[in-house]
């Protein structure tokens, strides 16, 4: 059998920035050639960034792409890589938007060789689902394209085509060797290993290998994470790259000789497909690659370095200097501080305390200690002189005062930022954002909010984590225990704490989990145990809070349903349910 042996680029591109995405794919290009490799496949849209969204629409985007790929093979040949079969997603078209004549805009991947475009792919299958709206852009392909590499046949496909499965068994019934699949596969908790489960099932049904290719980054509140794989026929792992981290993955894979399974260029019901010969002679390697297998991550680690990522990315790719957050001394500012720290490091964290008449000394004391346990910035700006100044204007009491302490707290951030550049990042959890107990221009307001996605229940599970680790590596750490034991308290009153307003974390995070995630009415969640006058008030407060949350500042996505472009629900809504 030939033994091809593939590249796979798992890179971190930036959308919009081509000229950056090229260099990554040239530096992929004359790394997989030193290595020997046969092939090399980038990631979905590895020439544009993904998600595009909009940028799709632009005519001066989409002719800047095409552009781009066309000079991106001239580069590679006068790298000298230009014998290396590269295929590269772009963005592309083939007709206008709108089009009713099976054109348009396409999610598309290239095979460049010898600097040109031997073959242009579109994506059959386009998501529209969850944070998908891929039918508002692209237009569905309906040829398969296949590459006779090294005497095997290798069959290409785009991201969701492993999913909905029909380029698959159009390259089973043409004989494919291999199929390629590249990827811009957004991060949730548990979807790592739905993936395994439908590479497997792709590479039984192909009955050949198939080599599934990940990017890796955060882009707004999406977190790509990478775990790039080779599945053997016999639904073996053949080799792992890393997650939530670049890398070039090169194995050396026995496929099925062309010829021998079926002929390629057959006619399909579903798809027409095209072979393309680029080598016939059986590939063959001198010394066999080992195979490399990443390390596997438990629950908590691959959460906190999703956020971790996810955080690093949007304050880098944005080109912020630095980040600014209220640390007031409670388990949300903490982790999120800790997360800040480990993502872009402690010399570009800068924190502030805002103790008001209510703010209790151990709270000042715990956010101190954390910020010295982790180098971070940190001072005491007091707001009791600034909010007795409004009182002595105009008559607020009750939650006005309380909020007005929170908005005085805000406006100290943002005039901060406004002062030194920092990004603002607001602390606030899912379980805060589902139920409105946050202060909108107060403490919510910021550019990025790092655990927006982590209900409450989590963010104590993070803490507890991040300092077990500590621990382990014979570091400080981080978190003051104190944060993570004492009662969660807003401090905006005498003896407040978040009991008084709201059900047991555990109560509440179990049926937001139902309400938010799984839309389950309210009957449902009654039926699941929970009493009906708490399901009713949490439900009352999720749905009377959608206003609040349409103004929240984006944050990693790390759910099945993320608030934001999962959940799309009008704010205007007199619909109840039961």
């Amino acid at each position: 059998m030939p033994t091809l042996r593939i590249a796979l680029a798992q890179d971190n591109p930036i959308v919009g920035d081509l000229d950056h995405n090229a260099d990554l794919i040239r530096r992929a290009a004359s790394a997989a050639a030193a290595a020997g490799a046969h092939l090399l496949a980038t990631g979905e849209q590895s020439l544009t960034g993904y998600p595009v969204e909009d940028l799709a629409l632009r005519h001066s985007f989409v002719e800047a792409s095409r552009d781009r790929l066309v000079r991106l093979a001239e580069e590679l040949a006068a790298d000298g890589n230009g014998s290396l079969p590269v295929a590269v997603g772009y963005l592309d078209a083939d007709g206008p938007v709108g089009s009713t004549t099976g054109h348009g805009i396409r999610n598309a991947l290239a095979l460049l060789q010898d600097g040109k475009v031997l073959f242009r792919y579109y994506k059959h299958h386009l998501p529209n689902y969850g944070v998908f709206d891929e039918d508002r852009w692209f237009v569905a392909g309906h040829e398969l394209h296949l590459a006779r590499i090294g005497g095997v046949d290798v069959a290409f496909t785009v991201c969701e085509d492993v999913w909905g499965g029909v380029p698959f068994t159009v390259a089973e019934e043409a004989g494919a060797g291999l199929v390629i699949n590249i990827n811009a596969s957004p991060y949730e908790q548990g979807k790592h290993e739905r993936r395994i489960a439908v590479v497997t099932e792709r590479a039984a049904q192909v009955g050949a290998p198939v080599a599934y290719l990940n990017t890796v980054g955060g882009q707004d509140d999406l977190v790509f994470d990478g775990g790039t794989m080779i599945v053997g026929a016999d639904g073996s792992i053949i080799s792992s790259a890393r997650r939530f981290a670049s890398e070039l993955l090169v194995t050396d894979v026995e496929c099925a000789a062309a010829g021998g399974r079926g002929i390629a260029n057959h006619s399909s019901s579903l798809m027409s497909t095209s072979l393309h010969v680029l080598s016939e002679e059986p590939a063959t390697v001198e010394t066999r690659i080992e195979p490399s297998f990443a390390p596997d991550f438990d629950r908590l680690e691959e959460v906190w370095e999703a956020l971790r990522l996810g955080l690093a990315d949007y304050v880098n790719k944005n080109g912020f200097p630095s980040v600014l957050l209220g640390l007031s001394g409670g388990i949300d500012s903490a982790v999120t501080a800790v997360l800040a720290r480990d993502a872009i490091g402690g010399d570009r964290v800068y924190t502030v305390a805002n103790p008001s008449q209510f703010s209790s000394q151990h709270s000042l004391d715990d956010a101190a200690d954390l910020a010295e346990r982790c180098g971070l910035h940190h001072v005491v700006e007091p707001i009791q002189p600034i909010v007795d100044t409004y009182l002595s204007e105009i008559a607020v009491s009750g939650l006005a005062l309380e909020n007005l302490q929170a908005r005085v707290r805000g406006v100290i951030w943002m005039s901060l930022s406004n002062q030194h550049g920092h990004l603002v990042l607001a602390a606030g959890n899912k379980s805060e954002y589902a139920v409105g107990y946050s202060t909108l221009y107060g403490d919510s307001c910021g550019g990025f909010a790092p655990i927006k996605d982590v209900l409450k229940t989590l963010v104590y599970e993070l803490a507890n984590w991040r300092n077990e680790k500590a621990r382990g590596l014979g570091e400080t750490e981080p978190i003051p225990e104190n944060i993570i034991l004492k009662p969660p308290s807003a401090e905006l009153r005498p003896d407040q704490l978040d009991s008084d307003s709201l059900p047991d974390y555990a109560v509440l995070d179990g049926i937001l989990v139902g309400y938010v995630d799984g839309d389950a009415g309210r009957e449902d969640l009654v039926e699941q145990g929970y009493p009906a006058d708490v399901v009713e008030r949490i439900a009352g407060l999720v749905d009377r809070a959608e206003y609040k949350r349409r103004q929240s500042a984006p944050g990693t996505k790390i759910t099945v349903k993320s608030f934001g472009r999962d959940r799309r629900l009008p704010i205007t809504n007199h619909f109840r349910g039961k």
